[in-house]
């Protein structure tokens, strides 16, 4: 039972984070602007690939989540 309430309460953190970055993301000036970031408009179309913001984001997360899991 208690690895289970350590199951929520993980995916509580979770959901308050994602919630916040949600919340507070489109205040940061760089995520979705960086200079590797794809967009392309046409007529009718819009396709944005953030390949630079992805590899951003992926890179803090891995920092973050090495220091708190070892």
């Amino acid at each position: 039972m208690a690895d289970f309430a350590r199951l929520l309460i993980v995916f509580g953190i979770v959901t308050l984070a994602l919630g916040v970055i949600l919340l507070v993301g489109p205040k940061i000036p760089l995520i979705g602007r960086l200079p590797g970031d794809i967009l392309v408009r046409r007529e009718g179309t819009t396709i944005f690939i953030p390949i630079a913001t992805s590899l951003l984001l992926s890179l803090v997360l891995t920092v973050l989540l090495n220091l708190f899991w070892r």
